[in-house]
């Protein structure tokens, strides 16, 4: 195999090749100018001019090999369905800027008097990340769905080893498994009524890592503490913190072609302090999103909040199936004054998907082995999926913290869908989903909430641009 020469060997042999003429012409007005010379005088001359610019060359050449030398490699650009990465040629720094676009259409059957059906721009995000020296990883990603400007995440990751890593700043608190997948790659468009009851995103800093070749992973954390199913406002000037933890085992990964081999099973939870208003839930809201139960203005959360989640995984080839329960309590008070009761809320979700088309089933999305394309003939990778989750409330909510007639007890939720994947990039999602409400015996015949009024039946849509 013949190698093209680098561009200061090119160098070097032009150097060579022109070297004598160059000597030559610059040797011949000193020739010229010493009338009656003798030829050996003046070959005498010629030769010491000769290895004058000789030396000269070879100097010249050698401050070009170490400036070559010097120059630090060209950066690589790369530009797929993953985002735009900018990287150093030895891979320690990079930095890639990506995007996630989420437009929903919702119809709503059987709800005479509301007006919620319509379109709706559910995400819009511009995402960066980057890696610095190796061992030093960021993330910020800003959201401009929703009709307002915010910054979702926003963290720094040290890894001393893949033992030991420690993030800062805003993101996942990891309690809830499927809060903690992208929002681009849950099994339904919208995740379950099961994540109510777990923080999503919130300031702390955490320990993290994966031991025993991958077959454990864990977090440690410690953050400012956030309600059910709040995020953090990126300001928390109290005392009060949760602890947060979360272990998952993969037993069986070792075992190459087990039918187990694809089995997590793991269990989080929080334990801190919560106060006002905002120490509890805003609200629960249904897979249509809508809210069916709320506390009353006046109620305060004051004293200890814990949660606890049992939660598995599992994934066989085209199979995916998860599952997890939560149990949330939290202290609440009818006002600034008035005796203080714990309330325990509880949830459960099972959600299995199957593609279609044999792709492998993956918690960071399904990658069709063709991308769609008419003229190819090709239509990409289809998923079917579906889920049952449940919400119960604590009885005793009622009517001191909340109201009977304006929230519901219980809400249980069956989902159907189907996801299309067109490219690793392009999604088309499919979502039916039906929730039954529950009320406690206090309630009245008919809700004051309209939305209560009937059981919720809502078909979502959903096309998707993540790269």
């Amino acid at each position: 195999m013949h190698h093209a020469p680098s561009a200061t060997a090119l160098r070097s042999v032009v150097l060579r090749q022109l070297g004598p003429a160059l000597i030559a012409l610059l040797a011949f007005p000193v020739l010229t100018a010493a009338p009656g010379a003798t030829e050996a005088d003046e070959l005498k001359l010629l030769r010491e001019q000769i290895r004058a610019l000789e030396q000269k060359l070879l100097v010249i050449e050698r401050k070009q090999e170490l400036k070559d030398a010097a120059a630090p490699p060209a950066p690589k650009l790369t530009l797929n369905d993953k985002g735009f990465t900018l990287a150093s040629a030895d891979g320690a720094n990079a930095v890639k800027l990506r995007g996630l676009v989420q437009f929903d259409s919702r119809q709503f059957f059987d709800d005479p008097g509301l007006t919620n059906n319509g379109f709706v721009l559910r995400r819009a995000r511009l995402i960066s990340e980057g890696v610095l020296a190796k061992n030093y990883s960021f993330q910020l990603v800003t959201e401009f769905g929703g009709g307002s400007v915010s910054l979702l995440d926003a963290n720094l990751n040290l890894a001393v080893s893949k033992a030991l890593q420690f993030k800062l700043g805003k993101f996942k608190s990891p309690v809830g498994l499927e809060q903690l997948q992208s929002d681009a790659w849950t099994f339904f468009n919208e995740r379950s009524i099961a994540s109510n009851l777990v923080p999503n995103r919130d300031l702390g800093i955490q320990a993290w890592g994966e031991v025993l070749n991958g077959a454990v992973n864990y977090a440690l954390g410690v953050f400012n503490g956030v309600a059910d199913g709040a995020s953090s406002t990126n300001t928390d000037f109290d005392n009060e913190k949760d602890l947060v933890a979360r272990v998952m085992a993969a037993p069986f990964k070792a075992d190459a072609g087990a039918a187990l081999q694809g089995l997590s099973l793991g269990v989080a939870g929080s334990v801190g302090r919560g106060k006002t208003a905002a120490g509890r839930t805003g609200g629960f809201r249904t897979d249509g999103q809508q809210t069916f139960f709320s506390y009353n203005a006046a109620t305060l959360a004051d004293g200890r909040n814990w949660r606890l989640s049992p939660q598995f995984d599992y994934r066989n080839g085209a199979l995916g199936v998860l599952g997890e329960y939560i149990v949330s309590t939290v202290n609440v008070r009818p006002g600034a004054t008035g005796a203080k009761t714990e309330l325990q809320n509880q949830a459960w979700q099972l959600a299995a998907g199957y593609v279609l088309t044999g792709e492998d089933s993956s918690s960071a999305g399904v990658v069709p082995r063709t991308n769609f394309s008419p003229a190819s003939g090709t239509w990409g990778a289809f998923e079917v999926t579906g889920r049952f989750a449940s919400v119960k409330v604590d009885d005793a909510a009622f009517p001191l913290y909340a109201s009977a007639a304006g929230s519901a007890r219980e809400a249980s939720s069956i989902g159907l869908g189907l996801n299309w994947y067109l490219s690793k990039a392009v999604a088309f999602k499919l979502a039916c989903y039906r929730t039954d409400f529950g009320f406690n015996a206090g309630a009245p015949a008919v809700s004051t909430t309209p939305v209560l009024r009937q059981d919720e039946n809502v078909f979502i849509t959903r096309f998707q641009l993540g790269f």
